[in-house]
Formats: structure tokens, C-alpha cells, sequence
């Protein structure tokens, strides 16, 4: 039996309409997505869950589909307005998009990422963030982090690769016993087959990414998502021209970072100096 197609919701975004009237325009010319995919040239996969309002659109997309039904500007249009606008559930769609990713590049300005942190640091910090929340809950947040880290894992794992201000190391979250332990797992990932592990010190001063959070996430085919982080808050970038700007942000700080074999030393003396 075909599986019955997803129904669809063209009220809730513009991204929505987006993939209600590529669906529509497709059905009224009596064309599958493999037809289409052969038209517009993007796989059958991609097509039906931008249909879905999974991804966002890729720019060239909208002219193609314009020129395919004949529909004047149509879609080009919707996009300008889709490309705009907030994802309805950023930290589900960054999850899923993480599991995804080829490559995966994070900055970080305060605290060390979730998917490098031990078991007691990530325990410190859901405990400070939500000082109501039950031990339940807090445990349940813990190992919630502890099994997103199992991609890290896989086979084959994604490239990873952080950028951590020296502000991150300065910091003795849960004190200095499971600080200590968090620099040892940082000392660990600094240079391996698969993940790198940079400082950023003090001495450089400011920067374009000063004060925030960045995920950076390459999927198959090269499309790149990027994900803006703050307090209890974040942003999904699915642009490509924005994700191109925060590339080139990291990428500039890359270039300022100490290599992974001076980041290990300096890490090294931060976790002796602890009391």
C-alpha cells in the first residue's frame, strides 16, 4: 500500500505555504517528485521534505520551480519571505540537524559544548540554569546531553571540531574537582582522527563572535545550517548567504586560535592551577 502523503499546513509559516504550493502545483501538472527532482535537478528526498516544510528552500529552488509550473515569480517571492523568517521549533530542528551533519564546528564563549561535556559539568550547569527543577528532571536533562554525545561515537562519526574562549577554561563550573575532570576530556579531543579542539586567549580581545554561542553544521550535498546561541534562546540560520557570513567569522577566528597542541598546554596549566 503507498504510504499517504503528510498532510500539510500552508497557514502556519511562509515556509509552510512554500511547500503547500509546491505540492499543489506539482499534483495539478501530474508530477511525482522523482518527476520533478529530474526537472529541478535536487533529489527526490530533498524535495519531499522541503514539501513538508522540514528544510528550507535553497535559493536557486524557487526560480526552478517558477520556471517548472510557469508560475511568474511565484515561489521567488514566498522565498523572500520564507528565508526571513523564525523557525517554529529551533532546538528540535538544531538536534535533527546535528545528527545529520557531516561536519559539525562550534564556537563557544562561556561555557564548554554540550557534546564535549562530562556528565558532571553538563550536571552543574542544568542545576545552576534551573535552581526549581526536581533531581528528576535535572537527571533527565543530563542523560538527555550524555546520549546526543553517542553520535560523536558513530561510525563514522562526524568531523568536529570547537573554538572555546579562554573565558571557558577560566571558569570552575561544579568547582574544582569536576572542572578538572571537564579539562581532561577537553586535553583528550584537543587533536584526534576526528576532532579538534582550539583556544581562543584573552590576548586576542575582541571579536565578531564576542559575548555569544555558534553551531555550525555541514549536511550531504554541503548545505550548511548555522545555529546562534544565548541565554535559554536560539537561532536557527538555514540562509545560505547568512551561513556564509558565520563561516567566515569562525573561520577568522580559527586563524587567531592557538593550534591544538598549544590549546592542550595551555588547558594542561589551567587544570594545574586548579586549588
Amino acid at each position: 500500500m503507498a504510504q499517504r502523503p503528510r498532510e500539510l499546513t500552508p497557514d502556519r509559516s511562509a515556509r509552510h505555504l512554500f511547500g503547500f504550493e509546491m505540492r499543489r502545483c506539482r499534483e495539478h501538472a501530474g508530477m511525482s517528485l522523482e518527476g520533478l527532482a529530474e526537472v529541478v535537478k535536487y533529489s527526490r528526498s530533498h524535495l519531499a521534505r522541503i514539501e513538508v516544510a522540514a528544510y528550507m528552500p535553497p535559493p536557486d529552488l524557487a526560480a526552478a520551480l517558477d520556471a517548472a509550473f510557469g508560475t511568474d515569480g511565484s515561489f521567488q517571492r514566498l522565498y523572500a519571505l520564507a528565508r526571513h523568517e523564525v523557525h517554529p521549533d529551533q532546538f528540535r530542528r538544531r538536534m535533527e540537524l546535528e545528527a545529520q551533519a557531516r561536519i559539525i564546528a562550534e564556537f563557544a564563549g562561556l561555557i564548554v559544548p554540550g557534546l564535549i561535556q562530562t556528565e558532571e559539568y553538563a550536571r552543574a550547569i542544568f542545576e545552576a540554569r534551573k535552581p526549581r527543577a526536581s533531581d528528576d528532571r535535572v537527571e533527565q536533562l543530563v542523560s538527555a546531553r550524555m546520549a546526543r554525545q553517542a553520535l560523536l561515537r558513530a561510525d563514522p562519526p562526524p568531523e568536529f571540531s570547537a573554538i572555546l574562549d579562554e573565558a571557558v577554561l577560566r571558569r570552575p563550573v561544579g568547582g574544582s574537582a569536576v572542572m578538572g575532570r571537564q579539562l581532561d576530556r577537553l586535553v583528550a579531543l584537543a587533536h584526534t582522527a576526528t576532532t579538534v579542539v582550539q583556544v581562543l586567549p584573552f590576548a586576542h580581545g575582541e571579536h565578531t563572535l564576542l559575548g555569544g554561542a555558534l553551531a555550525l553544521f555541514t549536511l550531504d550535498g554541503g548545505r550548511g545550517v548555522a545555529y546562534e546561541e544565548g541565554i535559554g534562546t536560539g537561532n536557527l540560520l538555514e540562509d545560505p548567504e547568512v551561513f556564509d557570513d558565520r563561516r567566515r567569522a569562525y573561520d577568522l577566528l580559527r586563524a587567531y586560535a592557538l593550534s591544538p597542541a598549544d590549546s592542550a598546554d595551555l588547558i594542561r596549566s589551567v587544570r594545574e592551577a586548579l586549588p
